[in-house]
């Protein structure tokens, strides 16, 4: 789909809980000193500002980011990660992956919005990092097994392709037999219309060892249909969900 824009949602609660879980797994990962590789199936365009007028016409940040920000400790992941974008921009996650990875590490960005990638392509520069004007799911499959072989893959699709919902647990099956190492973050939306229900639960069946981490919101305005925030992980490193429990926690002052 390409009218999606996520200059409109950026700094949301749900930003901030996928990008915390990002943060934490990066973080983790990261304590061993082998390199890692990085992929990323719907990248958006890296940098975000919050005062730009379609963030504003929203203002979902406000709920977000800006409520959120001082409940963090100052040596969380995300926060780090925060502090290390340019001009108080707000951080994608391309961003979040390249202030907590290492020089050895790299990362491979997918993005199919023309204006997105274009934006990508100047916000995200370095000779490890590998920008790609492709479908994120088709480069995944051509990537797995990466090189190097240990790393994380994060897919975030927005799901204005609703058939993204009976789609991923497909592939999904497809990454893990070529990539049986990797740790596979997908993000969902929870929806007051429970469209994610069938795929959450097709995921468990299919995986059960994985985490699932879910966290609930008012939505950003009446009407909205976005209640909350989900992220299904395989291969999950160890000691996460101590991490995500906490961020539950966070998050709980908002319901």
């Amino acid at each position: 789909m390409l009218s999606y824009q996520h200059l409109y949602h950026a700094g949301n609660a749900a930003d901030v809980h996928k990008h915390a879980a990002l943060a934490l797994a990066l973080d983790y990962l990261t304590r061993k000193p082998k390199p890692l590789s990085y992929i990323e199936t719907h990248a958006g365009r890296g940098l975000y500002d919050l005062d730009a007028p379609e963030a504003r016409k929203t203002a979902e940040a406000a709920q977000g980011i800006t409520r959120l920000r001082a409940a963090f400790p100052a040596d969380h992941p995300y926060i780090t990660a925060l502090n290390a974008q340019p001009g108080g921009l707000y951080p994608g996650s391309p961003a979040i992956a390249r202030a907590l990875l290492r020089e050895t590490d790299h990362l491979h960005l997918a993005e199919l919005h023309p204006q997105e990638f274009a934006a990508l392509q100047g916000s995200l520069r370095g000779a490890n990092i590998s920008v790609h004007k492709q479908d994120g799911f088709t480069l995944a499959q051509s990537l797995c097994p990466p090189t190097p072989r240990r790393g994380l893959m994060l897919v975030d699709p927005s799901y204005e392709v609703k058939a993204d919902y009976t789609r991923i647990p497909k592939w999904l099956a497809g990454i893990t037999r070529k990539w049986n190492v990797g740790v596979v973050m997908i993000w969902y939306p929870l929806l007051s219309s429970g469209a994610q229900t069938q795929m959450v639960a097709a995921l468990q069946r299919a995986h059960p060892d994985a985490l699932t981490h879910e966290v609930r919101f008012p939505p950003a305005r009446a009407g909205h249909g976005m209640i909350g925030s989900g992220v299904f992980i395989v291969t999950p490193p160890f000691g996460l969900d101590a991490g995500l429990a906490h961020l539950s926690g966070i998050f709980a002052g908002l319901t």
